[in-house]
Order: C-alpha cells, then structure tokens, then sequence
C-alpha cells in the first residue's frame, strides 16, 4: 500500500487546462472598458430602487475589475446617488436638448445642404426641424399631398412643383418620356403614334383630384410663393388665391380660358407661364378673351410667359395696356392669327421680347404705318425659330428698332437677306449668333458696319462664315470691341485643338507599318 501511495505522490500532476478568456472580460478590460461601464452601469439603474425612498445598489452581477468578488455596497443617500449618475453619465447624454427648437434650426440653417440628409437620420426631433427648413420640393406621389403627410413633414414650403405628381405611372411601366416640359413612365401598351396622338392625356389626374390635392396644399402653406401645376381647375386655383395671397409665380400647364379666371384672382402674381397646347402631350385652347380676363385680374406681372397659345392683336393689345409693369415677354411655339406683332408698342415698359420655338412668326403682320416699335426694348432673342418667311422678320426687327442686345440661337432659314433687316436696329451693341448656317461673311460684315454702336460680338457654329473672308474694314470693327468670340466653324476649332496629336489623320499614327 506504501509503494503504490509513494507512486501516487511521485508522479507528476496533470496542468489543468487553461480556458479562454471570456468575450465579455475582453470587453470589461480592455480599451473600451470605459464607455462599456457607462453602459453597463445605465442598464442596471432600473434595479436601484429600495424602499422608504432609499435606494440600495445591488451587487453587480459583471465584475468590471480584477479585484477580490465585491462585497455588498452600502446604502447611498439619494442625492449623492444623483450626483453619481450624473458624473457617470455625462459623455452620453445628448446635449442638443438643452437648446429650444429655435435656436437649434438657427444652428442647422448654416450647415451646407449636402449634410441636410444625414442630419434627418440623427433623431426624430432632427427629422423634424429639418423639415422646417426646406422650401421647395417636388411631389412625384399625388397621395403624399393628398393625406396631408406632405404638410406635417414640411410646413414651411415656398416652392411646390406638382406637375410631374399629376400623372398617373404606370406599376408595369418600362417606357420613359422625357420632354422639356414632363418627364414621367407610360402605359406599355400604347403601340405606335397617330395625328391626334397626345399621350399625357390619358395618363392625367382628373381634375376634381387635382382641385382637391389644391385645397390641401392651400391650407397649410400659407406662405406659398411659387407653384406648378397640369391640369386644374377655376375652383382648385381660386382656392390657391385666397388662402395664398403671396403667391408671385405660377406656372399653369393645360389651361384654358375658364382657368384663366381663377388666376385673376392671384392679386399679387408677377411672374406667370401659361402652357395651352404641347403637341403629342395634351392640347387645350387660350385665346384672346382669356388673355382679356388675364389682363384683367393680374395687373402686376412682371414677366409672362405664353406656349402654345392662341391669340390675335386683340389679346396682346389688352395686356399691354393693363399689365403696365410687364417688362419680359416670351412666345413659345405660338399659334397666334396674323398682325399680333403689331400690338407690341402698347406694352410700354417691355424690355425683353424671346420668341422660342415658333414655327412663324407673322406672315401678314399689315401695313407699314400700322407697325410701331417698342420704346423701351432692350433685348430681342429668337431660338430654335423658322425664319424663313420676310415679312414676319422684317415685321419682327421693325418692332425692335431700340434693341441693344440681338440673341439669334439655332434659327432656320435666316440667310443673308433676312439678316440684312436687323440693319433697321441702329442701337445694337451685343450680338450672339449661333447656329446659322446659311448667314455668310459678307451678310455678317454689311450688317456689323451698319451698327454704329456695336461693342461685342460673339459669332458661333456658321459653317458659312470663314475667316479668309474677313474683309480690312471688317477687321478694323473687330480691333476696337470690347469682347469678340469668334468660333463661326466648330470643325476648324477642333482641327486646330488636336494639332501634332495625330487624331483625324485616318490612322497614319496608330496604323504604321513596321
């Protein structure tokens, strides 16, 4: 028994394995023991609760050291446990409370607007006092501002744009238009184009959803100041003029002369887009007895703007003579009857006439005598016009004599002979063309020698117009302007950008024979 005892002791005692620290005193003792304690400790403050109003600390189940098992805490009067609490949780209390809502907008109104969105991510308060601060938005979701989430979320809207929310998309949808006008998803199954093909029209709210998402958005933006929309109504736009009498700017898609009547009622607008007909989009009438009721009821505008409208000289002479504050006038694509030029003298204060997209301008503008011109004109610009009629473009320059600033971008049919009547415009001193391809060097040159007062000239993509035609004379008016931008050939610009490149060589850099 001895022997087999003495064996016993002899031999060597086994290593207790050694286990593997624990995740949780990985993390009470490592480098972020610190802010875990914090943690640790706010998640047992439910349990610190005694009784007679005492309050008696448990013993921690987690130790948070390495010392000897804890023993049991004594009894702590209330206000020293208080300010323990306070000195232990003062790196995670939110400190952005102890400022009012007003003072912390204030604050969030400076931050860039490219840390708006992250800023609504912080909290539910920071979500909604940045919601306070935006002023513009556009509704792609007609039932956002039907439910009235649209108000909650953003009370303190100044620009609503609705036009693209008034058309109803598609679920299945895989055809996308985009026009300068709308951009929205149409229905698939429209299969190929007709005369009367107008595609929005069958995609539109009905206009008793419009007025009604009108009423809405009146009521609880008091301070609404600009707003666009397709497709309403006299009632929904009346209801717009009432409950916002600071409204300045409007922009009307698919109206009519009822509608008109609505926004005669907005007293204080000044800045007003009417969009009648878009062909292949939708087709609606304003003629000159809404022009008359427009005139009427919005004495105050400031720039107007009419596409796709009808009219006639009747309609033009009204707003001229009510609408004495008018100073910019811009026609696009209009659909106006002969002699409407003729009406331009009686607005007095006009200062910029554009015509955009206008397939003609006036073919039979009447007599000489009848035609007057625009005192107070300053500017004339026509883009993507058709300038191929003489009558209209002598009509056209007759009317803008006191022009100084002649804007000529992308205009068909004007060649030599037609550009020859701005010559009538004496006062020039800025011209812009660009894209006209059949104005030549010497229909330029016997035009800019006619203009006394000419100071720039920027001359851009007129094939026609090459500098080896540049006459001494010529070339003695462009030695005393202010700014001269001479690029009348894109394709020589190029050539002479890639000199020694060896681009457009027909591949005699890249293809060598070895």
């Amino acid at each position: 028994m001895a022997s087999v005892r003495e064996a016993k002791s002899t031999t060597p005692a086994k290593k207790k394995k050694s286990r593997g620290q624990a995740w949780t005193d990985r993390w009470l003792k490592g480098s972020v023991a610190k802010p875990l304690k914090h943690v640790v400790f706010a998640m047992q403050l439910p349990s610190l609760s005694g009784g007679g109003g005492t309050f008696a600390p448990k013993t921690p189940k987690v130790s948070l050291s390495n010392s000897k098992p804890a023993s049991p805490s004594p009894k702590l009067s209330k206000d020293k446990l208080q300010t323990f609490i306070i000195s232990n949780l003062s790196d995670i209390v939110d400190r952005t409370r102890l400022l009012n809502d007003e003072i912390l907008l204030k604050i969030l109104s400076f931050l860039p607007d490219s840390q708006r969105k992250s800023n609504c991510l912080v909290c539910k308060r920071w979500l909604n006092l940045q919601g306070r601060l935006v002023r513009s938005i556009k509704i792609l979701d007609w039932e956002f501002l039907e439910s009235g989430r649209l108000i909650s979320r953003f009370p303190n809207l100044a620009y609503v744009d609705l036009i693209n929310g008034c058309v109803v998309t598609p679920v299945d949808s895989s055809i996308y238009m985009n026009h300068r006008l709308v951009s929205a998803h149409l229905d698939s199954r429209v299969s190929g184009f007709s005369p009367n093909w107008r595609v929005c029209e069958e995609n539109l709210l009905p206009v008793e959803i419009v007025d009604r998402g009108l009423t809405v958005l009146a009521n609880g933006c008091p301070n609404l100041r600009r707003l666009a929309v397709i497709g309403a109504t006299q009632l929904g736009l009346l209801s717009v003029a009432e409950e916002c009498p600071t409204l300045q700017e409007l922009e009307l898609h698919r109206c009519n002369d009822n509608v008109l009547r609505g926004i005669a009622a907005c007293s204080n607008l000044q800045i007003l887009k009417l969009v009648g007909n878009v062909y292949g989009l939708y087709g609606s009438l304003v003629s000159d007895v809404g022009l008359t009721i427009l005139a009427q009821g919005c004495k105050r505008l400031v720039k107007l703007e009419l596409s796709g409208c009808e009219g006639s000289f009747d309609g033009i002479k009204a707003i001229g003579q009510c609408c004495q504050m008018l100073e910019e006038l811009t026609v696009c694509d209009h659909r106006m009857d002969d002699g409407w030029l003729a009406a331009l003298p009686f607005c007095e204060n006009l200062k910029t006439l554009r015509l955009l997209s206008c397939k003609r301008i006036d073919p039979v503008p009447g007599p000489d005598e009848y035609l007057g011109c625009c005192s107070a004109l300053e500017t004339l610009h026509l883009e993507r016009c058709q300038l191929r009629d003489k009558n209209g473009v002598r009509a056209l320059f007759k009317a803008c004599e006191t022009v100084r600033e002649i804007v000529v971008h992308d205009c068909w049919g004007l060649d030599d002979e037609g550009f020859s009547l701005a010559s009538t415009c004496r006062r020039v001193k800025v011209l812009y063309l660009e894209g006209c391809s059949l104005v030549t060097t010497e229909g330029l040159e016997s035009v800019l020698l006619s203009w006394n007062e000419i100071e720039n000239v920027k001359i851009e993509s007129c094939k026609n117009v090459h500098d080896a035609a540049i006459s001494p004379e010529l070339s003695n008016l462009f030695s005393g302007l202010k700014q001269l931008r001479w690029r009348p050939d894109s394709k020589l610009v190029l050539a002479a950008g890639l000199t020694g490149t060896g681009i457009g060589e027909r591949g005699r850099k890249f293809f060598k024979k070895s």
